[in-house]
């Protein structure tokens, strides 16, 4: 396929990051099969440099605040949110929520990025609670590993609804 398709198909699997795809793309890697597609993703990605991970990071949005605050989301986002439950919160998960984002964001400068695909909101807390003991360093290549699953996640979703073969 041609970049502008390819880039139309898969530019948006990561959170306003089409640079993964462009890249994959002029690696001619840009077959239609979700385990190759994934694996290419995954590799432009872990090898970036450290800047281009980081905006990678810091383009996603907080958890819970961002639908409660009618943020700005794409709607992968916004769908993979509502479909942990997290647009049904609380008021004192809303709280801990944004407790938790805060201080995750002040001590590693980025959000806290988890593939919610699956998970409920008190898991996705715990997760929070746990992972905020963890180094910068360590948070950074956890973080990295969480967007790439999403990006699995948004791959075989793409794949089911367009019939694609993986």
């Amino acid at each position: 396929m041609d970049k502008a398709t390819f880039l139309a198909r898969f530019g948006s699997i990561f959170e306003h990051s089409p640079w993964i795809a462009a890249r994959v793309w002029e690696q001619g890697r840009n077959s239609d099969d979700v385990q190759e597609l994934h694996t290419a993703f995954s590799e432009v990605i872990r090898s970036a440099n450290r800047e281009q991970q980081l905006e990678l990071l810091r383009a996603h949005p907080q958890l819970a605040s961002a639908i409660a605050s009618g943020e700005e989301l794409t709607a992968e986002s916004r769908g993979e949110q509502r479909g942990a439950g997290l647009d049904q919160c609380s008021a004192a998960e809303f709280d801990e929520f944004e407790y938790l984002n805060s201080t995750y964001s002040d001590k590693f400068g980025f959000p806290f990025i988890i593939a919610v695909k699956g998970l409920g909101r008190e898991q996705i807390l715990e997760s929070f609670r746990t992972r905020l003991a963890n180094t910068t360093e360590e948070e950074f290549i956890e973080a990295l590993e969480q967007v790439i699953r999403i990006g699995k996640f948004r791959l075989q979703d793409g794949a089911e609804t367009t019939g694609s073969d993986s």
